[in-house]
């Protein structure tokens, strides 16, 4: 191979027939060499390398017998002096451009971004304002699949990749029972509902005690063994809140979200905030569940019921977490990330009024690794907590939809520990809130709440709990907890 600007001294590849041969630029064929002309060297014997049978051998095609070592065509590293020249095809030098060479301006290359790597000309990146060519985002006009790629990740630039969070272990409260059978549990629910009264401990203690896989097979169970229906029995024997908890841990996660939302949904007046506490702190798979589940249980696309139920910049920062094609790569490319926290400040604190769109376009769009790293670098970037820039720019629904996106993106387990605060402070309790917040989370994060909980607000979630709540639905609610702190 020849290496362009290194001197023809002692001490290069030998002149054999076949092999790397001598030409000008070369390593060159002085004596002295590697390997020496002797028997027993390195080459020249049988087997070895070249030209000898069973080496690397000097037919056509081989690493080749024309003049310049690796032949000195256009694009290849050209037998020039002077290092790695500028002929078509290769790296070339970029006039006054130092460092990374800049690429050809397709979405998610190396830089087109302010600060970014290589010259500036290309098209810029991120959304909106938007995709590379050929990029448009998912469910926007002409998007290529249901599921594209995200614009500006990936393509070459030097990403930093964020290695996963490292994992604690299960981290809910509720474990699978061992040896749980459905036909056995649903004979202990119809001795407790069965006859005069209700044995409401030994449903507390049955329920509390299977994870959400363990209690749905009992309603087929219950059908099977006894020709009921056991959400119907459950109704009519039990009442009030604790019914209402209950019957929120008979349903899947998905079936149970989707029932959420539609009573956020339905009637006068709309619950925003149930709203944004699922679709924003659920996977891509499972508000794609929960959107089939809601299509078939009401009739109605979700998108479609939060349409004819919202208005303006918030019903877009609704319709866009419920499309459920967040990115969901673990990676974070840190030009990226700069770009992104530049857009926001711009979007924001640096213009008179405020680009709610841009906010919308990333925070809805970008990974929650990626997001949690933006958050740090607007912080640095201008001094002050993305939240509270939202809360100077923002207001209504819009502000608290936004801000909560962001505190859940940030930290979930704090999230729901504010969540559960608000929901049991002051005169009143927002069971639903409680309710939902304690199934869906008992086999997701519930022990890392707890933690939260505790170091924020200076007492137990269980403690508070015992002191908001009463009777067999304060029971339960306990065993979802699944103890002190």
């Amino acid at each position: 191979m020849s290496y362009p600007g290194y001197p023809p001294q002692s001490g290069g590849y030998p002149p054999q027939a076949g092999g790397y041969p001598p030409q000008p630029g070369a390593f060159p064929p002085q004596a002295g060499g590697y390997p020496p002309q002797t028997a027993g060297g390195y080459p020249p014997q049988a087997g070895g390398y070249p030209p000898q049978a069973g080496g690397y051998c000097p037919a056509a095609g081989g690493y080749p017998p024309a003049a310049g070592g690796y032949p000195p065509q256009a694009g290849g590293y050209p037998p020039a002096a002077g290092g790695f020249p500028p002929q078509s095809g290769g790296y070339q030098p970029q006039p006054g451009a130092g460092g990374f060479p800049s690429m050809p301006p397709a979405g998610g290359g190396w830089g087109t971004a302010p600060g970014g790597y290589g010259a500036p000309g290309g098209a810029p990146q991120g959304y909106p304002g938007g995709p590379a060519p050929g990029q448009p985002m998912p469910n926007y006009p002409k998007a290529p699949s249901p599921n594209p790629s995200m614009p500006g990740y990936g393509g070459g630039a030097p990403s930093h990749p964020q290695a996963p969070a490292i994992s604690k272990g299960y981290r809910g409260s509720i474990k699978d029972f061992p040896g749980a059978d459905p036909l056995r549990d649903v004979e202990v629910l119809r001795k407790a509902m069965k006859g005069f009264g209700t044995d409401e401990n030994a449903i507390i203690e049955l329920l509390g005690s299977r994870t959400n896989k363990q209690r749905v097979p009992m309603v087929a169970a219950y059908k099977t063994t006894y020709g009921k229906d056991l959400i119907h029995d459950l109704k009519s024997e039990l009442t009030g809140n604790f019914e209402k908890l209950v019957l929120s841990m008979m349903m899947s996660p998905a079936h149970f979200a989707a029932s959420e939302l539609r009573e956020a949904i339905k009637g006068a007046g709309t619950d925003e905030a149930c709203l944004i506490e699922i679709l924003s702190s659920r996977s891509n798979a499972e508000i794609q569940e929960i959107n089939t589940i809601y299509k078939a249980e009401y009739g109605k696309k979700l998108e479609d019921a939060i349409i004819s139920d919202t208005s303006g910049h918030f019903r877009r920062l609704l319709v866009s977490l419920c499309q459920g094609n967040r990115d969901e790569r673990e990676t974070v490319d840190i030009s990226l990330v700069q770009q992104d926290a530049q857009k926001l400040y711009a979007a924001g604190e640096n213009k008179v009024g405020t680009d709610e769109s841009q906010f919308n376009a990333i925070l809805c769009a970008r990974s929650k690794p990626h997001l949690r790293a933006v958050f740090q670098e607007y912080q640095k970037m201008c001094g002050r907590d993305i939240e509270k820039s939202i809360c100077r720019e923002m207001s209504g629904n819009l502000e608290s939809g936004m801000v909560a996106v962001v505190k859940c993106i940030r930290d979930t387990p704090a999230y729901f520990a504010e969540r559960l605060h608000k929901a049991m402070k002051g005169a009143g309790t927002m069971d639903r809130t409680l309710i939902r917040i304690m199934v869906s989370r008992s086999e997701v994060d519930m022990l890392d709440i707890r933690q939260v909980y505790v170091k924020t607000y200076g007492k137990s979630l269980y403690t508070d709990i015992s002191g908001d709540t009463s009777g067999d639905y304060k029971k339960l609610l306990l065993k979802l907890c699944g103890g002190t702190d």
